[in-house]
């Protein structure tokens, strides 16, 4: 039992430290349309531009964000007929920070723990982000609570589906935490923290003055576990606790712990 504990002294002595750090900032998911790595983009497309110095996406994904049918997800904003300017500013900042943020990383996370894709779950959006996303679309209309799937395909895009009806966006989404929260289905989280509090995420800043998320992004990764050495770690910890207590693996055990 000693030699045992004296092993395990050892793994964490010699192996990466198991809380994340570096690893989750600075990066891009691992998506259909994301670059593999950030980078600057010059010619970043109207409110794409704030990330041009160092973006997860391309010039082509930017302009493609803003089209009325975004080619990126043959997804249309206007499924309740025209969506009022202020409102569907605040949505193309959002496919924006989206798809061209470097400071997600804290968040990401796979969609299928088998497969390569990835999402983020919780962002912590500052309160006046919520809050003026949802006055803004106060008078605009959808048919939808969560706007991840469950859409009508058969013209080709997004239509509502049978039986739902076209409400302003209050009805569906009664606070601004409903509607930061509900409609990319939890991609975003509302944060009761104001912006410059270092606690919470920009969707949307001044390009003149930086990148306010690159902090906040930092002060996260810092404290968020790296799972994935975690459970190995964890994994090899109750392994060489079976092998002890197993009658007839003596052996292998004195092979693992000489």
């Amino acid at each position: 039992m000693k030699r045992w504990w004296q092993l395990l002294l050892g793994l964490w002595t010699v192996m990466p430290p198991i809380w994340a750090g570096d690893e989750l900032l600075n990066v891009c998911m691992n998506t259909k349309h994301h670059k593999r790595e950030p980078g600057p983009e010059d010619k970043l497309y109207e409110e794409c531009i704030p990330w041009q110095d160092n973006a997860c996406c391309t010039a082509g994904t930017s302009w493609e964000a803003h089209l009325d049918a975004s080619l990126l997800y043959t997804f249309s904003l206007l499924h309740c007929g025209v969506m009022m300017p202020g409102c569907e500013k605040h949505f193309l900042q959002a496919i924006c920070f989206y798809e061209c943020s470097p400071n997600l990383g804290p968040w990401i996370q796979k969609v299928d723990s088998s497969g390569p894709g990835e999402r983020i779950l919780d962002v912590p959006l500052c309160q006046e982000d919520c809050e003026q996303w949802w006055e803004d679309c106060r008078t605009s209309y959808t048919c939808k609570s969560n706007w991840h799937g469950d859409w009508d395909r058969s013209g080709g895009k997004n239509r509502c589906p049978a039986r739902a009806v076209c409400h302003p966006f209050p009805h569906y989404f009664p606070t601004p935490a409903d509607l930061c929260e509900k409609i990319w289905n939890h991609s975003f989280k509302a944060s009761p923290e104001p912006r410059n509090s270092g606690q919470c995420l920009q969707k949307w800043f001044e390009p003149a003055q930086g990148n306010p998320n690159v902090a906040v992004a930092r002060r996260f990764a810092s404290t968020a576990p790296s799972w994935e050495r975690s459970y190995k770690l964890m994994a090899f910890s109750l392994l060489l606790s079976f092998l002890s207590q197993k009658p007839g693996h003596s052996s292998l055990l004195s092979w693992v712990l000489p």
